[in-house]
């Protein structure tokens, strides 16, 4: 497990109360996962948009924090493009559009084991010149 992840999973607590794990981080790209849940569910009976946008989210903080130092999400874009259902396993890919030192861009594809693209996100970050630590996440 790498530094960031351990960080990320262990002090990220509205993405761990959510289910959301990340399971991979290099410098090009992070995976998160989650099992969708009855507790997910919207009154639609559907994985709720919040609930996407979390995963999607934490992959990209992974992403955007892999250098160590602390980068916060300025700016998201997301696109809902089909239905989650409960036990639905979610992966949230997360690859690097542009690794600026100060304003990094990613983009997450989240996809269900059948391989069906649930929602796309693109994101900004600021980066700061403040290693992780300093906040003791």
């Amino acid at each position: 497990m790498t530094n960031i992840q351990e960080i990320l999973n262990t002090t990220d607590r509205f993405a761990a109360n959510a289910g959301c794990q990340i399971t991979e981080v290099d410098a090009t790209h992070a995976v998160a996962e989650m099992t969708v849940t009855k507790e997910h569910l919207n009154a639609g009976g559907v994985c709720q948009g919040g609930a996407l946008f979390t995963l999607a989210d934490l992959a990209m903080a992974a992403l955007m924090n892999h250098q160590g130092n602390l980068t916060f999400g300025i700016s998201s874009n997301v696109m809902f493009l089909s239905s989650a259902v409960e036990g639905d396993r979610l992966w949230a890919e997360a690859v690097s559009i542009n690794d600026h030192r100060k304003l990094p861009s990613v983009e997450v594809r989240v996809t269900n084991q059948d391989g069906r693209l649930i929602c796309h996100l693109t994101g900004m970050g600021y980066r700061k010149d403040v290693p992780l630590g300093k906040y003791n996440l």
